[in-house]
């Protein structure tokens, strides 16, 4: 029986088709999803949080807007740390952090005795951001915050305007330690001194309202005349609050304005709508530029070396026209 020998070229194609390395993937059958090539994972930026104390009212909140704020970066993984007004706690916190190599380090100090620390973290290579209270020196990325000073001069023209030069006033500091105290105090005693003004009790109520409640006991049991105090500033809203509530136990609240700082909705300004407060002037507190700030760092761009943010003033006329800003 004859026996066809197939040709040179089909030889060759079936050669070829059989070697190593060149076998073909058969197409997809119908209903079988195509092969899909992988990409790369989203880089993930560690950034550590250091909060001073969250016991305070403003600074839970500020938690709460940093966390959601850092929600809207998927790159961002945040941990969070509260030093509970522990200044060698949060310096331990800070060294955990140091040690945990994170990307980035967003810190709202108690005081300036956290600058060793803060400087440490900057010299092992961790871009820092400080948030709100200043430390001194330079070592460090970037501080964001209101300026203190600008408020403190703010509402010791205010006081100036409304009482006209005459009245007793009562003012309760904030942390002796904390540079925000002595900004917030200093602009606005020149200010009242100035024009004529009395400061006829004076404490460090520790940034605390139950502290300041204390205070404000001491200054009228010192001053039981009646209309011996015209007026008290307190250097956060807790304060001047707690102040007023001293005042309404001695049934002397009718004759003494308040006047605080933060502008809190729940708290400042809801205190201002319900008569408590005669005033209180916004201190932002910058969340949202940080966490855009922390961004622009981690992707290697130059960032200013101090961000202001701005201020308002909210008083019972202004409040549905959404305060004044203070320029």
């Amino acid at each position: 029986m004859a026996i066809r020998i197939p040709s040179l070229l089909v030889l060759a194609t079936l050669a070829f088709a059989c070697m190593p390395g060149c076998e073909k993937a058969a197409p997809p059958t119908s209903g079988t999803p195509a092969p899909v090539t992988p990409t790369p994972a989203t880089t993930t930026f560690t950034i550590g949080y250091s909060q001073c104390n969250r016991g305070e009212p403003w600074r839970e909140q500020m938690d709460k807007d940093i966390e959601r704020n850092a929600a809207k970066e998927p790159s961002i993984k945040l941990l969070m740390k509260d030093a509970q007004n522990d200044a060698l706690a949060q310096q331990g916190h800070v060294k955990e952090y140091i040690s945990q190599k994170i990307d980035l380090l967003i810190i709202s100090p108690k005081d300036s005795s956290l600058t060793q620390t803060v400087a440490e973290a900057y010299d092992a290579g961790i871009p820092v951001i400080v948030l709100d209270r200043a430390v001194e020196g330079d070592k460090y990325t970037c501080f964001i915050g209101a300026d203190n000073r600008v408020i403190g001069k703010a509402v010791g023209e205010w006081v100036v305007q409304r009482l006209a030069g005459k009245g007793a006033i009562v003012e309760l500091k904030g942390l002796g330690s904390s540079i925000p105290a002595a900004d917030r105090s200093e602009p606005f005693r020149e200010v009242v001194l100035k024009a004529g003004h009395a400061i006829v009790y004076e404490a460090d109520m520790e940034w605390l309202g139950d502290k300041a409640r204390e205070k404000m006991q001491a200054a009228l049991a010192l001053h039981r005349e009646k209309n011996s105090i015209q007026l008290v500033y307190g250097a956060n809203d807790p304060a001047a609050i707690a102040a007023y509530y001293a005042a309404k136990d001695a049934g002397r609240e009718g004759e003494i304005l308040f006047v605080g700082v933060d502008a809190l909705p729940h708290e400042g300004i809801e205190a201002v709508k319900n008569g408590l407060l005669a005033a209180t002037f916004e201190y932002p507190n910058g969340t949202d530029v940080a966490i855009a700030t922390a961004m622009r760092i981690l992707k290697g761009e130059t960032v200013e070396k101090k961000i202001v943010l701005g201020t308002r003033l909210f008083t019972k006329d202004n409040l549905p026209s959404g305060g004044e800003a203070v320029k």
